[in-house]
């Protein structure tokens, strides 16, 4: 991939999958015929549901953008039935904020995690927690994260990256339990990113590696899919502790290039917090138990 990702490309094939992925009797519309030559809506049809043209749309879907109004993509959103993450993704590839593209351009490294926040996470002893930013990247951590999830800090820097650890690196696929739905939520995460900075050369090169060498990978970039998840549940099986079942929230730094403070933590009194007390009092070993 060269230095950035094609940002008509990128919005003519989210329009196209997600017409795709709707049938005419989904939105009130009569199906004549059983063969249709397209999957999910013709261009026709959800032009009539947005109130546009055909021609105005498929100029859009064709990744001409430039000049639509705000008016028009919420309109071809409600026809769509986009989610809030999906519409505010075809906002970011249909009008991209110019001086944000530059800024970001220039960009090569994260801005580095505030001291304070270094702190709190030395603080917090007993919840795993880690802050994260640009392209999945992992920028500090705290003992507890490091027991839980591996010792990231034997990592070269560019590896610590959560994307490069759940599609290439086999011990995350034993460690998360519902693999195949973190992989999912990653690439979605990757998607999003990738709609607010098309121009990054560090996203396409990790998007471009990681479509080389994973399989998977492609199948679910290919999707288009995106979606924000900022808090949840996961289920986890270590190799000290075995199975847990802990609650993750996320927590956006505003003042920060896209940062965020990521916690993990057990219902008190269940066999998960008493594994989270086990990971605490192991330390060290138990952070060299996942060979990162």
């Amino acid at each position: 991939m060269d230095g950035q990702l094609d940002r008509r490309a990128e919005l003519s094939e989210f329009l196209r999958t997600r017409r795709a992925r709707l049938k005419p009797e989904d939105v009130g519309l009569e199906s004549f015929g059983r063969h249709r030559r397209v999957p999910g809506l013709r261009r026709e049809e959800l032009a009539q549901l947005a109130g546009v043209s055909v021609a105005y749309y498929t100029r859009l879907e064709q990744g001409n953008g430039q000049n639509v109004s705000a008016e028009v993509l919420d309109a071809i959103a409600r026809a769509l039935r986009l989610t809030d993450a999906e519409q505010a993704h075809l906002t970011h590839l249909a009008k991209p904020k110019q001086q944000r593209r530059r800024t970001s351009a220039g960009r090569s490294q994260q801005p580095p995690v505030r001291v304070a926040l270094l702190q709190l996470l030395e603080s917090i002893e007993a919840v795993p927690a880690y802050v994260s930013g640009r392209r999945s990247e992992i920028l500090a951590w705290n003992r507890m994260a490091a027991a839980l999830f591996g010792d990231w800090g034997r990592l070269p820097a560019h590896e610590r990256n959560w994307a490069r650890l759940v599609f290439l690196n086999p011990e995350y696929r034993e460690l998360f339990v519902d693999w195949d739905q973190k992989a999912y939520d990653m690439v979605s995460f990757l998607r999003m990113d990738a709609g607010r900075h098309p121009d990054d050369p560090r996203l396409s090169a990790l998007v471009g590696e990681l479509s080389v060498k994973s399989e998977e990978f492609r199948r679910l970039w290919a999707t288009h899919d995106v979606k924000e998840k900022s808090y949840g549940v996961k289920r986890m099986r270590h190799p000290l502790v075995g199975d847990l079942t802990l609650s993750f929230e996320t927590f956006r730094l505003v003042d920060e290039d896209e940062q965020a403070f990521v916690t993990y933590h057990a219902e008190p009194g269940s066999p998960s917090a008493e594994a989270l007390r086990l990971l605490a009092s192991w330390g060290t070993d138990a952070a060299a138990s996942l060979r990162t």
